[in-house]
């Protein structure tokens, strides 16, 4: 079983959950709910994964806050 880390947003228009595994090209998707954006993904991780090995083109590192003025 492998693992990735996705980012995950709420769209203030539609209020719907939108995510991404970074470096992975074609990895997002959406959901109502936070659980419902998680099977999205990782059905379409299935899918891509199934063409082979993807090749990561970066690699997440993290969050970080940044203060401004």
């Amino acid at each position: 079983m492998r693992k990735f880390t996705a980012i995950i947003e709420r769209c203030p228009d539609t209020g719907l959950y939108v995510g991404y595994v970074p470096g992975l090209p074609g990895a997002h998707s959406q959901g109502q709910t936070i659980d419902e954006l998680n099977a999205n993904l990782a059905e379409v991780i299935e899918l891509l994964l199934q063409d082979g090995e993807p090749e990561l083109e970066s690699e997440f590192v993290g969050t970080q806050t940044v203060q401004v003025g």
